[in-house]
């Protein structure tokens, strides 16, 4: 059975980013044309950019199974041209920022984006079963949860759709493997702490890397991944990096409860 993965997506786009720079055909800390923002700022959410899901209407439209908004027209509700902060100065999690990523991936690499995904990650990583979801029927066979009607194009960055162990064997392998080099890979792993703990989650030490939630959790476990949300589920994919034998774990519910589905993931990893 196929699961939604939400914002654990994040992760694989910003695999995907790593791997052009690897390539030489993104650059981390250059200025993207005719932005004042880098890549590396997208990806640690430090742009400034605002994020969509502050808008009250962007729920309302959702829960009242609408049509997503044509991307400009999102950009122009949350007056995206207007920056909170001057990039690198403060920290907003935002989906916009991975729009833009989504945009440069397509541009160098010269292809569609579920394409470029394949590609880049998903089959050096050996997942045969991952799919970008883009319409309704796209979502007919994949555990919804109550959101049984979402339309995916809500999520602006990508919605991508497979099994839950398949999400798990993506973050091992991509941090065990050699999709990319020692130092994007550190660099991914590079984590700005981005508040105190957080009531009714896990975390003590929250951070945010390139594409990866990492801290300091309960029970001192050091984990790195991504949880992600919507509509009538919640998905939790994490490693136990500062193990001696690093485990990965992913969880899934269709309840409306993070902190529960990160801590049944973490509680698996986590070694006294």
């Amino acid at each position: 059975m196929a699961v939604p993965w939400w914002s654990f997506t994040k992760t694989v786009i910003a695999a995907a980013a790593l791997a052009l720079v690897r390539d030489k055909l993104l650059s981390l800390d250059k200025t993207i044309e005719n932005q004042p923002f880098t890549l590396r700022q997208l990806l640690r959410h430090e742009a400034g950019l605002p994020d969509y899901g502050q808008l009250p209407d962007y729920h309302i439209a959702v829960e009242q199974n609408q049509l997503p908004w044509p991307d400009e027209e999102m950009l122009a509700r949350t007056n995206a041209g207007n920056l909170r902060y001057p990039p690198g100065s403060g920290w907003t999690y935002s989906n916009i920022g991975y729009l833009y990523v989504r945009r440069l991936i397509e541009l160098e690499a010269g292809e569609e984006f579920e394409v470029a995904l394949q590609r880049l990650v998903l089959r050096p990583l050996g997942l045969g079963h991952v799919r970008l979801a883009r319409s309704r029927e796209d979502l007919i066979e994949v555990e919804m949860g109550k959101a049984a009607t979402y339309e995916p194009g809500w999520v602006y960055h990508g919605l991508l759709v497979g099994p839950l162990h398949e999400a798990a064997l993506l973050l091992d392998r991509l941090m065990t493997g050699s999709l990319l080099p020692d130092d994007l890979l550190a660099a991914m792993l590079d984590s700005r702490c981005v508040g105190q703990a957080i009531a009714g989650r896990p975390w003590l030490s929250p951070g945010y890397g390139l594409g990866i939630m990492a801290g300091k959790t309960e029970r001192g476990a050091w984990v790195a991944g991504h949880t992600g949300g919507g509509p009538g589920s919640f998905i939790a994919v994490y490693r136990n990096n500062n193990s001696p034998a690093p485990l990965c774990c992913a969880a899934f519910s269709t309840g409306s409860d993070a902190g529960g589905v990160e801590r049944e993931a973490i509680h698996r990893i986590a070694q006294d």
